[in-house]
């Protein structure tokens, strides 16, 4: 009706899917960087993303809210896990996008919820829906296809969904909020960033790339800004994320998902033109049928929800 407000769960369920539709598009700002050691891209990455976390926990009051990370150890070493999980993750999809594996990025993308089912199983004794093991199947069936068939293994695609994967895992046995966890996971990193970033620019000329010398130093050009625009780039879909997740059912964002690796997939396919040959093809096929049931799935869910009068975007 004209003038209504939108609700709650209509507004989060739009930041969900804006931040996946982010994740799904930034290849393209990294590909910007395609000339800088991946490396250095990742480290400037931590940093400015600390940097950025950091000014957002201090504006809104909530720096108090990392205390438990240094007061606690358990929680400390969470956080330094957890920490080192998504550094491993951020460099491997860097240099999968920057080294022409798009389309690894992207099935990566796809298969970690299969992998996020299977620890919930084996480490949380949860259950899955009889559709959950259709998709874990044909996942399954998807990979072995392409190792037998291609005789290659897909190793980015799964250092990619297994880090992230168990990153979730980890951080389930945090308490802290989401954006605390943030900022202490890359605050703890921090240090390693700073201590490569020192050592290539003394030992490792060139590994900047075109972002080198008196241009980056004087952060003259719209290129030179790209680094810092690393933590800009990586917390805002965090934040949107975070904020539009509390508002929906988590079963809603679990169908959202999906837009991150097709928007991925389309990417590699027709903006960055890597070949898809049969077999590859004909395993991401297997994987999105796979999929495919664990939508219908949520779906049912969502019915479910309304029949009850709980309407997802009521």
């Amino acid at each position: 009706m004209k003038g209504q407000k939108a609700s709650p769960r209509f507004l989060g369920g739009a930041a969900v899917a804006a931040a996946y539709a982010a994740w799904g598009t930034l290849t393209i700002f990294w590909n910007l960087l395609a000339d800088v050691n991946p490396v250095y891209i990742l480290a400037q990455r931590l940093i400015w993303s600390m940097v950025f976390m950091g000014i957002y926990m201090a504006v809104t009051g909530k720096l108090k809210d990392i205390a438990p990370a240094f007061k606690d150890k358990r929680t400390f070493l969470l956080c330094l896990a957890c920490g080192a999980l998504v550094t491993v993750n951020w460099g491997v999809y860097i240099y999968a996008v920057n080294s022409s594996h798009v389309l690894d990025a992207s099935l990566g993308y796809f298969i970690e919820p299969v992998i996020v089912a299977l620890i919930g199983m084996t480490a949380f004794k949860e259950k899955p829906s009889k559709y959950e093991k259709i998709t874990f199947i044909l996942a399954a069936a998807g990979l072995i296809y392409m190792v037998a068939a291609s005789r290659t293994f897909p190793t980015l695609a799964l250092l990619i969904a297994g880090s992230f994967a168990i990153y979730g895992a980890v951080k389930k046995k945090l308490t802290l909020t989401p954006h605390a966890s943030l900022f202490a996971e890359t605050l703890l990193m921090t240090p390693f960033a700073i201590a490569f970033v020192i050592y290539a620019t003394v030992r490792m000329p060139g590994c900047t790339g075109s972002l080198s010398g008196a241009q980056f130093l004087l952060l003259s050009g719209a290129q030179s800004l790209l680094l810092p625009a690393c933590g800009i780039v990586t917390s805002m879909p965090l934040l949107l994320f975070n904020i539009g997740v509390q508002k929906i059912p988590y079963y809603f964002s679990g169908i959202l998902m999906y837009i991150n690796p097709t928007l991925q997939f389309l990417m590699g396919l027709f903006y960055f033109r890597e070949e898809l040959d049969r077999n590859r093809l004909i395993a991401f096929m297997l994987i999105w049928i796979g999929v495919l049931f664990t939508v219908y799935d949520k779906v049912r869910m969502i019915k479910s929800d309304r029949r009850r009068g709980n309407n997802v975007c009521a």
